[in-house]
């Protein structure tokens, strides 16, 4: 099959096949010919190695992972696409296409049975309006997985990988800085897509982390709390942590002060700050 990279060839396999663009699923297929090999030659494939791939198109990067990886299972939901994947996939046979929602799916159970004693890894070009959801399930459910390596819209990317007491910091920032290491590899232009998005695209790798970088005590009261500190963040800590836990903002003062956090606003917490701030009020009555 001639390279999936040039907009004529894309153009003429989905007609083909009778296929039409689904804005309600954010459908963006790469045809910029640098950007997939870099995915995939940075997320961590290679020999003894699984790769996750979800929504891969028309299966562009799928096959750059295929070329490397042990083998690839690509999750995909929109079912008028595995002609169109069964055609540009096969000369991989350690490409495996499976049907789902990603949001559904008991992702443990595919790893286990797709990847018997391999390494595994995530990779792909997440459409825009599911990108914190599938990060933070992958996250949360604490998968076998070594790192996640996805393309998302470029403010996402930075917010993601936000250092906690920048500007740029929000709640999900600081939970994905307690799983992992995170980073931003490259950008990518809102004309490596076919059709070509409204905005700038980036890369970013999530360095899934053996153990969290501070001691949190209670992580679910943890996450509570940064929750509630960023559900009002123009407001000082004490108000929205008030508001967000249902807890008087005198019986918050000690805890705030113990944290080094009174007067602060959440963007200006670091992640250790957050840890000792959700011990203190774990200690606080009624909290």
């Amino acid at each position: 099959m001639e390279k999936l990279s040039d907009i004529g060839t894309v153009k003429a396999l989905l007609e083909r096949h009778g296929f039409r663009f689904s804005k309600a699923l954010g459908q963006n297929f790469l045809v910029n010919p640098t950007v997939c090999p870099r995915m995939a030659e940075q997320c961590g494939a290679g020999p003894g190695v699984g790769v996750l791939e979800i929504g891969p198109g028309v299966g562009v990067l799928t096959r750059e992972l295929a070329a490397r990886a042990e083998k690839v299972a690509a999750v995909e939901l929109d079912e008028r696409l595995f002609p169109v994947l069964e055609e540009t996939l096969a000369p991989f046979p350690n490409a495996k296409v499976i049907p789902g929602d990603v949001m559904k799916l008991d992702l443990r159970a595919l790893l286990e049975r797709e990847f018997p004693g391999m390494e595994a890894v995530v990779c792909a070009n997440l459409p825009y309006y599911i990108t914190s959801p599938v990060v933070m399930r992958l996250l949360e459910e604490r998968l076998p997985v070594r790192a996640v390596t996805v393309m998302v819209q470029k403010e996402a990317a930075e917010r993601l990988c936000a250092q906690p007491g920048t500007r740029a910091c929000g709640a999900v920032s600081v939970a994905v800085r307690y799983y992992t290491e995170p980073e931003i590899l490259f950008p990518v232009s809102r004309g490596s897509f076919l059709p070509a998005p409204n905005v700038d695209s980036a890369v970013i790798r999530l360095r899934v982390r053996q153990s969290p970088p501070v001691e949190a005590g209670d992580e679910a009261f943890f996450f509570r709390v940064v929750k509630a500190a960023f559900g009002q963040r123009r407001k000082t800590l004490g108000n929205a942590l008030s508001s967000g836990l249902g807890v008087p903002k005198a019986a918050l003062a000690p805890a705030l002060e113990r944290a080094g956090a009174a007067g602060l606003r959440a963007e200006q917490l670091s992640l250790e700050q957050f840890a000792a701030l959700a011990r203190a009020l774990r200690e606080t009555e009624g909290a």
